[in-house]
């Protein structure tokens, strides 16, 4: 596992910099000049007298103090050299540009050993990277960084950390208003990781959201004390995960992990730390203004009022599968909107209030009110400005500072949204940024940043630690159904009672302790509808030796089971164990249809029974389960109950448990029952049986 951090402060808020290295370092001192960073800063070159007007050292024991901040642009090799100089003289911490180490390691296999002399040459020392560009506060004018950017000076703004240097360069050219107090680029990761960098920068008032880029989780237990902090501090963190197509494992047997890949996981671990996700850099960046401006939302309840019919139609129809509401307007917003647009205007949410009153400060300004008399989360002003380069938007402007009074008269949140991009003015954006109102270019962009900004803070508990398995599990075997069910129905599930046979007449047998109807399966063959190996449904005893003859020529062994009628449902309860350790339950729509219906959430161990209730509730599914239009409902409590056992049982047993999935579980609606299962597991695991 990855070293705790030491203290980050002085290389993120720095009053001296060090800069080493020839080109590289010339741009890094010419940065700090043009971003007016007011501190000290020390060129180092064994050859150059000065850079960018600075006195040049000719080493790192020349210089007049231990740097708070280094950059160092030189060879790997060097570069490990210098570091060990920082660390004994005691500096604050650097950047470390060279690659070729641990992520070269498929092509360089000297690339991980360098790594490791880095890290010890480092010792209690905080080092960036390698293999990164390093960081940039705007905040105070201090870079460490080799290569242009885009911002400016703030006073207050949003922390990005990514893990591509390159996305960090094009985040800080956005034209959209958004201030950013920092930028920072992990690369390896070697001794800081992202999660460290985030919690360091928490430590500044100054920052108001935090956004991160992630190509892979890899510290784990540092994300939830970031979580901890995050949510004390109530500073919402965004994030844009990379990967997001998913791939079965192909060690996996069940249906469980070609519904919910590795990416649910994910998404799963954020929902768990009370973060949002987002899925485009548009999206991202729209929910850091958001958050800027705003902070987390209390809802996800959204108004929109625009002079048009199209766009007001544009806005209802693309919440999507967007888990936002337009909330029906109050008697007190229908009495005072009608007061303000009369008779002629159609009275909804979203809201056309057409053009009557345009360039009306007056009559525009008490139409916004009342729809901000009973505010919802966000109330958006839908308005595209003209090109000022041949057409005048004085109009225009007319409206923004009506919305200005109005917020200003009802403490509302709002926020102007351009349906496209390029008609949102930057002027426009900072102005507006000035007051905490956020723009938002683009409609899809905008609903994202609403459903990021409720997601924040989460339903789950970022303090309950994960469950997470250190040990390797090198051979697993998969259990036969029998085996599996053994175990489930000793861990005291309702399992369907089995009875193994090898011949029709041990059926015939078998059947007079099951009774009629029952079930006959082929035994140890997976998928076994697909393949034709099971029958339902069986009624006599001349149709079970008809059969049982048939399935003999499929499988030496079947299993006799009881069929249980007048199920409401089949559902699927599956749980991986995922490549970093973590536990992933999957719930949904089962059975023979499983995959066709696509119908599952994930969330991660241990879980509790209010999470379980409450993914639930967000199937498709649940509708069925609750009866849908008049049918019999399934006993929700003993469905609930049966799979908070199951994972009770998958923590118990977790370092020798790969795979279970329960499909189908089966939803009566007096009682679940577990009538086919799987589990691959460890060796240690089999010899329970």
């Amino acid at each position: 596992m990855m070293e705790r951090s030491s203290d980050l402060s002085r290389l993120l808020r720095p009053e001296s910099i060090a800069v080493v290295g020839g080109s590289w370092g010339r741009n890094v001192v010419e940065q700090c000049v043009r971003m007016q960073f007011d501190g000290e800063i020390w060129p180092v070159h064994p050859k150059l007298d000065e850079v960018q007007g600075y006195s040049c050292y000719r080493s790192i024991a020349e210089l007049p103090a231990a740097p708070d901040a280094t950059f160092i642009g030189v060879n790997r090799r060097l570069t490990i050299d210098i570091v060990r100089e920082l660390a004994q003289e005691g500096a604050g911490g650097a950047v470390c540009f060279a690659s070729g180490f641990s992520e070269a390691s498929a092509e360089d296999e000297e690339g991980i050993a360098l790594q490791e002399q880095l890290l010890d040459a480092a010792a209690g020392m905080p080092i960036i990277g390698p293999n990164c560009y390093g960081l940039i506060n705007y905040l105070d004018g201090a870079l460490l960084w080799p290569d242009q950017h885009g911002g400016r000076r703030v006073e207050s703004g949003v922390a990005i950390i990514t893990q591509s240097s390159n996305i960090a360069i094009n985040m800080t050219m956005q034209r959209r208003g958004l201030p950013i107090a920092y930028v920072m680029t992990a690369g390896n990761q070697a001794k800081v990781s992202l999660a460290d960098m985030a919690s360091a920068l928490l430590d500044d008032e100054r920052v108001t959201a935090i956004g991160l880029h992630i190509e892979g989780f890899g510290d784990i237990a540092g994300l939830q004390m970031l979580a901890e902090k995050a949510a004390r501090r109530r500073v919402g963190i965004v994030v844009i995960k990379a990967g997001k197509t998913e791939h079965s494992q192909s060690a996996m047997v069940s249906h469980t992990n070609s519904l919910a890949g590795t990416d649910a996981a994910a998404s799963a671990l954020i929902e768990r730390l009370g973060f949002a996700r987002v899925n485009s850099i548009p999206s991202f960046l729209e929910s850091l203004k958001l958050l800027h401006c705003c902070g987390p939302l209390q809802n996800n309840t959204i108004a929109s009022m625009s002079c048009s019919g199209g766009e007001a139609s544009l806005m209802a129809d693309s919440i999507g599968d967007r888990p936002l509401e337009y909330p029906t307007l109050s008697e007190e917003q229908a009495t005072a909107l009608r007061s303000a647009l009369g008779p002629m205007v159609a009275l909804a949410n979203p809201l056309d209030y057409h053009t009557y009153i345009w360039d009306d400060i007056k009559a525009m300004t008490a139409t916004f009110a009342a729809m901000l008399q009973t505010p919802a989360a966000m109330t958006f002003l839908v308005i595209d400005f003209p090109r000022n380069d041949t057409c005048d938007d004085k109009s225009w402007w007319v409206a923004v500072e009506a919305l200005l009074a109005a917020k200003d008269k009802t403490g509302a949140a709002v926020a102007v949204l351009a349906t496209l991009p390029e008609n949102l003015p930057e002027s426009l954006a900072e102005y507006l940024m000035q007051k905490k109102v956020p723009t938002f270019g683009g409609i899809e962009a905008a609903l994202d940043a609403v459903v990021a900004g409720s997601a924040i803070g989460g339903p789950d508990n970022p303090s309950q630690p994960l469950l997470q398995s250190g040990k390797s599990l090198e051979t697993t075997a998969v259990l036969s159904e029998y085996d599996a069910k053994s175990l489930l129905r000793e861990s005291g599930l309702a399992v369907a009672a089995a009875v193994k046979v090898t011949s029709i007449d041990q059926a015939v047998t078998a059947s007079h302790s099951t009774g009629y109807p029952l079930v006959i399966k082929v035994s140890g063959v997976t998928h076994k509808t697909e393949q034709g190996g099971v029958v339902l449904d069986v009624q006599t005893e001349e149709a079970l030796r008809e059969h049982c003859a048939a399935l003999f020529s499929k499988a030496d062994e079947l299993l006799i089971e009881p069929y249980f009628q007048g199920a409401v449902t089949e559902m699927l309860v599956g749980i991986i164990r995922e490549p970093d350790g973590l536990f992933k339950l999957t719930i949904g729509a089962g059975g023979v249809l499983t995959e066709l219906l696509r119908d599952t959430v994930s969330m991660l161990l241990p879980v509790s029974e209010e999470a379980i209730s409450q993914k639930l509730s967000e199937l498709r599914l649940s509708e069925v389960l609750k009866g849908y239009r008049g049918q019999v409902s399934a006993d929700i409590p003993s469905i609930i109950e049966s799979i908070l056992h199951l994972c009770q049982w998958v923590e118990l047993n977790h370092d020798d448990i790969a795979e279970v999935e329960i499909n189908p579980l089966l939803c009566l609606s007096n009682k679940t029952m577990v009538v086919d299962a799987l589990i691959t597991a460890s060796a240690s695991l089999q010899k329970k049986l």
